[in-house]
């Protein structure tokens, strides 16, 4: 933490508008020091994605995958989410607050083009927001939602 702020107090007014490599490597390692101390679902990645490496049939699709990479998505992180009345709408003003149905503390949704694709926890890295992914939605578990 003490680094951290060194880092902070180091930066130049140039630098201030920008994350540094610096300060993403020392997030990253503390989302691995977290990840170690956190036992790991059962192989869960090797489920939900296919393996790309060895063997022509996956060279193949490597290629067809290639296609796509390029297409932009927009990603949605949804803090929350609340129904209110156009009148009360009407009212908001500077300093209004809007109560949101989700609890502190609960998983925030990530929305690929729409579509609810993972669930993160909130970090801050000199200044900005990001998202820390703590669960990744199975297209198995996407159906069953999408069935209610």
């Amino acid at each position: 933490m003490a680094e951290e702020m060194e880092n902070t107090e180091s930066a130049t007014p140039e630098d201030e508008g920008q994350i540094s490599e610096d300060d993403w490597a020392a997030a990253m390692s503390e989302q691995a020091v977290a990840e170690a101390e956190t036992p790991a679902p059962a192989a869960q990645s090797a489920d939900i994605f296919p393996s790309f490496g060895g063997g022509g049939a996956a060279a193949g699709m490597m290629n067809e995958l290639d296609m796509i990479l390029d297409i932009p998505v927009q990603i949605t992180v949804e803090l929350g989410r609340t129904k209110i009345t156009i009148k009360n709408l009407l009212q908001l003003a500077h300093g209004s607050v809007v109560e949101l149905e989700a609890m502190a503390g609960e998983p925030m949704d990530v929305l690929v083009n729409g579509t609810l694709i993972a669930q993160g926890e909130v970090v801050v890295v000199n200044d900005k927001f990001g998202i820390r992914l703590t669960d990744i939605i199975t297209p198995s578990e996407r159906m069953r939602k999408i069935n209610r």
